[in-house]
Order: structure tokens, then sequence, then C-alpha cells
């Protein structure tokens, strides 16, 4: 008997179960920030994926001041972090960063007074909202921290690199692996596994991981020595509660894909086929039989007939088969007017066919 709604089609999927209804999601932030008409999409059957806190963060030792103004159409944020010891500064523009506030070693310090003390409130708040505003149209994730507060948002290697210091200074740092930066790593990770133990008591069973994972960027060496122990040590907090951690992993994985096979990871979120990736759906599921995928169609599909575009969503169904989503995770695709309603046509069809 085939179900109903956009939620019961995804909790079938999660489950094991082979799909014969695939579900197509969009994160809650691009139905916030691009100006597209999503009541229409939402009405031909796209559902929604939404992400909440499980944590309230409180941090006693810093105060943060935000000053927004606009160029025209773009959006310039400035960040002041204040502490007892220092100040940080830091600058976005349309969300990209410009300038990320730890630029010396002095300033890892300033940043380890922020976070000294930090304490972690379990909270069903969010959730809760976010559930009753959904209904049936999508799922809500939990992760740690808010919107505007994404210090936890990833496991503090790929955070602390991502947000805090950027690729370039972060990659000389973490060579010589810089004491101020180890103890700022180290002090971060025992309070990451302590938000984690929050977590364990809240609602939600499924839990996001904000990695932006690209293994060029990082190397198999580093992600062997100070990501896989911590990946390690969150999923052994959430089996013991029942909760399934799901990982974004959004660019190429090749070279630690054997490496994701022995984690306990539940699902691999934004798995991209070439060229932003470089493992194919039909290899994913020959790699990780039992992860769910939540696939996102790669974003230069949009220049393909519509033939061609049905083939190659037809072609992910069937090399996932079991446990996956189709989702829109990366950027919504730029001819989205035909795109995103043909792959829900597409979507519909097979899911009226026989698959007996």
């Amino acid at each position: 008997m085939k179900t109903k709604s956009i939620r019961n089609r995804l909790n079938h999927a999660l489950d094991g179960n082979t799909v014969i209804e695939p579900v197509y999601l969009v994160y809650d932030s691009f139905v916030v920030n691009r100006k597209i008409d999503w009541q229409s999409l939402f009405d031909l059957g796209l559902g929604r994926i939404n992400h909440t806190s499980l944590v309230d963060i409180e941090r006693p030792h810093l105060k943060i001041t935000e000053i927004v103004s606009y160029d025209g159409e773009h959006k310039k944020t400035e960040v002041q972090w204040i502490t007892d010891i220092g100040e940080l500064h830091e600058c976005s523009v349309d969300g990209w960063k410009r300038e990320y506030p730890i630029k010396t070693s002095s300033d890892y310090k300033i940043m380890q007074r922020a976070f000294e003390d930090v304490r972690f409130i379990p909270t069903n708040k969010y959730f809760d909202e976010s559930e009753q505003t959904l209904g049936g149209s999508g799922i809500t994730l939990g992760h740690l921290g808010k919107t505007n507060d994404q210090c936890f948002f990833r496991t503090p290697f790929q955070g602390v690199q991502i947000e805090f210091v950027g690729l370039e200074q972060f990659s000389m740092d973490i060579a010589i692996e810089l004491p101020e930066l180890m103890e700022l790593l180290e002090m971060m990770n025992e309070q990451m596994l302590e938000a984690f133990r929050c977590v364990t008591k809240t609602k939600a069973i499924h839990i996001k991981l904000w990695e932006n994972l690209s293994i060029e960027i990082m190397g198999p060496e580093l992600f062997r020595k100070y990501q896989v122990p911590m990946y390690d040590k969150i999923i052994k907090i959430l089996d013991g509660a029942g909760k399934k951690l799901h990982v974004h992993c959004d660019g190429k994985l090749q070279l630690i894909a054997n490496d994701i096979q022995k984690l306990g990871f539940d699902g691999i979120d934004s798995l991209t086929p070439s060229p932003e990736g470089d493992i194919t759906i039909a290899e994913a599921r020959q790699l990780w039989p039992e992860k769910f995928l939540w696939m996102h169609p790669s974003l230069t599909w949009d220049t393909l007939t519509d033939t061609e575009l049905i083939n190659n969503i037809l072609q992910m169904v069937r090399d996932a088969n079991t446990r996956f989503c189709f989702q829109i995770s990366e950027e919504v695709p730029p001819d989205w007017k035909r795109t995103i309603p043909l792959i829900l046509k597409t979507l519909n069809e097979y899911s009226q066919c026989d698959h007996s």
C-alpha cells in the first residue's frame, strides 16, 4: 500500500525499505533566502527539510555585536567578538566570509576565552515548533546551535577552519600543530561531546553535522588523525540513545570512501554526482549499502535536455534503490522553473508504476 504524505514516504525510506515513492526536498535556508515561488513547487509535491537547534548555548565570557548594512542588493555583516581579554572582528558579504575572526596565534587565545565555561541546555522548543509547521510536508533534522550561532554546527576541526580561520591560515597552523590551535580544538571537542550528550535528552531522532566535507581540502591523513576519532565518540553517544547521525559530505569522497564505510554514519547528506563529487550513486550504494543517501542532482544538469535529465534522475533512483531521497541542498538549480517541476513529475510518474 502506498503511503501519502511526504513525511511518511521519507520515513518509509529512512526505515530501510525499497523506495517506490521517492521524495524531493529543499533546505529551509533556501526557502527563506531565495526569492522563488516556493508555494507553486510545494503544490507540485516538493517537500521541505527544516533544521533546528536541539540545545541552547550559554557562553558567559562572550558578547557578540553585529552590524548589517546593504550595498545595493548585497548584504554586509560585521561581527565583533568581545571578551575580557580581547576582541575579534569578522565580516561577510551575502553569507560568504570576507574576513575571519582569527588572524594571529594570539587570536586563538581570545577565541578560547570566548568558549570557556560554555553551557549546553537541551531543548525541544525549536524542534516542536518546526514539526508543527511542517505537518506531513517534510522532516525536521536537529543540529547544535541556532542559525546565527553556528559554532557547533560542525565538528571543531571543520568549524574552526571554515568559520574562524579560513583554509589558508588553518592549513599552515595545523601543519605545525600550532599550540594555540591545538588547545582550542581540544577544548571544543570535549564541549561538542557534552552537547551531544544533551541531544540524547531531546525528541529528535535524526541529527545533522554540517561538515561540508570534501577530502581534497583536508586530505585523508588529517581526516583519519583528527576526524575519525571524533566521529567514533559522537556515534557512540548517539547510538546508545537510538539517535541517527547524518553528515553533510557534498564534495569528493573517493579517497576516504572505505573510511566512511566503517564509520557509523546513518546518512550521507548532499551526496552529489560528478563533477562536484567523484562517487556515482551506484558506487555509493555498493560502498555504503546500509547508509541513507540524501542525493543532490548535479547543478550542471540544468543544461541537459528534458530527456537527458529524466534519464539521469531515474538512473539515480535505480542505483540507490533503498534508503534515499532527492534534495536541493547546495544551491537552487539556475533553471529551476523547468528542472524542479520536471524532476517532481518524473518521480511522481515513477511512483505510479507497478514495481512488483
